[in-house]
């Protein structure tokens, strides 16, 4: 069965069924030692891409933002038994043309890691994907606050809705994770893995 670490801030990584490990804005907290067959960067700010902190293979296959967003075109990916199709990521703080999302198959769950957004367009259409989690920012600072990012979590209806990027710089914030109110929420503290 694949699992998630939510690491802390915006960082998680998942690791499938084969042990091919999957590392997403890496830059807080701990578990970076297992070695990264693929890591995924939604923008180049300083808190999602710290990419020296993460032990890698040799094959390891990096893919960011601008190799997910070509030409106006959300790309899609294929490394070992992982499926990755990038989606629009963006608000105030974050531009269209320099931010996406992931939607990450592995073991045949979907998992969408909305990046540093806003509500988007395009998660009208999410709802018809039968995604099984989405990690959303809430911090209302540099991110759609709780209210919005539930409104979100409502229109995408994954099966279960994780609260991350909670307070500026910190792992976890409970009384944040506690005001989104998604009817499918899930909340991981910073450190906590889970069976997906």
């Amino acid at each position: 069965m694949a699992k998630l670490l939510f690491q802390g801030h915006g960082s998680f990584r998942i690791t499938s069924n084969k042990g091919t490990v999957i590392y997403v804005d890496p830059f807080a907290g701990e578990g970076y030692d297992q070695a990264a067959d693929l890591i995924l960067v939604t923008h180049q700010h300083g808190d999602h891409n710290q990419l020296g902190i993460v032990k890698k293979k040799s094959d390891v296959v990096i893919i960011q933002n601008n190799d997910a967003l070509v030409n106006s075109k959300y790309q899609k990916f294929t490394v070992k038994d992982i499926e990755i199709q990038a989606v629009s990521a963006y608000n105030a703080n974050h531009k269209r043309e320099e931010s996406v999302g992931y939607i990450i198959t592995v073991d045949n769950v979907k998992v969408y890691a909305a990046g540093d957004t806003s509500t988007t367009e395009e998660m009208k259409e999410f709802a018809a994907l039968n995604l099984d989690y989405a990690l959303y920012p809430i911090d209302g600072i540099y991110n759609m606050g709780p209210e919005e990012a539930t409104k979100a979590a409502d229109t995408v209806a994954a099966k279960h809705s994780i609260p991350i990027h909670m307070k500026p710089l910190d792992l976890f914030d409970m009384a944040m994770a506690e005001k989104f109110k998604a009817k499918n929420r899930l909340i991981i503290s910073a450190g906590e893995e889970i069976d997906l």
